[in-house]
């Protein structure tokens, strides 16, 4: 699927071949077909389309715009690469003072995601608010829902979805080494630990 962005003002000007993020999902700048309007396209294979939100999106569709961070770019959030793991739903969304979304991953997502740590929706990184059985929450703040699309957001709608690369990273080296272990061994390992809590 071929996909046409207008940054509608946007002071970074990527050239061919450049990485940007679109609502969390990292694309590649296929042409740059307006320089004057600054419009730039990108194509999004089904792989892309399988993982993302991006087959829903429509003519006037808002999108979050990022570009790469580089050596020199002072690191504001966590670490996202733009591989978006899954789209998830909006489950509820309370707003005023303290504006919260709560969100249902896909189950196989939920070990990644801890109390405190982060999270990135459509592009965005943000603190986990909330971390329950099925769900996450994030708590979003007046710069956040001025300068995103999360503002906009209602329950039933669709999220690019990335997990920590720090939380992936751990869990699955656990996962790795304890799958290699034998019986006595981990229960020797969980034993000490119940121990010594």
């Amino acid at each position: 699927m071929r996909i046409v962005i207008d940054p509608r003002g946007w002071g970074h000007r990527p050239a061919r071949g450049d990485s940007i993020a679109v609502s969390g999902c990292c694309l590649t700048v296929a042409e740059e077909l307006d320089s004057a309007a600054g419009h730039f396209a990108f194509d999004a294979i089904p792989e892309t389309m399988d993982k993302t939100k991006l087959g829903t999106f429509q003519v006037g569709s808002q999108v979050n715009l990022e570009h790469s961070v580089t050596a020199s770019t002072l690191m504001g959030g966590h670490f996202v690469q733009g591989h978006v793991d899954a789209t998830a739903v909006v489950a509820a969304v309370q707003i005023g003072d303290d504006w919260r979304i709560r969100f249902s991953p896909p189950g196989s997502l939920m070990p990644y995601f801890v109390p405190k740590g982060s999270v990135c929706i459509d592009g965005v990184s943000l603190t986990l608010a909330e971390v329950g059985p099925s769900h996450i929450a994030v708590a979003l703040i007046p710069e956040t829902l001025a300068r995103t699309t999360l503002g906009a957001l209602r329950e039933g709608d669709l999220v690019n979805i990335e997990a920590d690369i720090l939380s992936k990273t751990v869990v699955n080296t656990l996962r790795q080494h304890l799958a290699n272990l034998s019986p006595e061994i981990l229960r020797g390992l969980l034993g000490h630990a119940g121990a010594g809590a």
